[in-house]
């Protein structure tokens, strides 16, 4: 099976900016520029505040577990579907899970996660 991944990391304003800056530079000049794929916080508070061990309890039944709905991730988890909604937007926003929507019946959503691995990098 092949591992796929993620990558999150922590970096400056002043960091994100130079990166664009020489991105700029190279489109000037006609060069290719690689996109970067991954999710960036500006400090390791803003990492803990987005990925809390519930969150990351959440992304790990939904890759173990498959639930079919947001109800039976709660289930799962034990905890109140109101909170477990909540952190599933947030994961959502954050691009960490994908959202099938039926389209009929009672409009269930089936969270999913298409990765095995979060890596982490930090700028020093």
């Amino acid at each position: 099976m092949r591992v796929k991944r993620v990558k999150i990391g922590i970096k400056s304003l002043e960091d994100v900016l130079e990166d664009a800056k020489e991105a700029m530079k190279k489109l000037e000049l006609g060069e290719k520029v690689k996109p970067e794929k991954g999710l960036y916080f500006e400090s390791i508070e803003g990492f803990r505040k987005a990925l809390t061990p519930r969150r990351l309890e959440l992304l790990r039944l939904i890759r173990e577990k498959q639930p079919g709905s947001i109800q039976e991730l709660s289930r799962l988890a034990k905890r109140d579907i109101k909170s477990v909604a909540t952190d599933i937007a947030l994961l959502e926003d954050l691009g960490l899970i994908g959202m099938k929507r039926k389209k009929v019946g009672r409009r269930e959503s089936t969270p999913t996660v298409n990765y095995d691995k979060i890596n982490l990098e930090i700028a020093v």
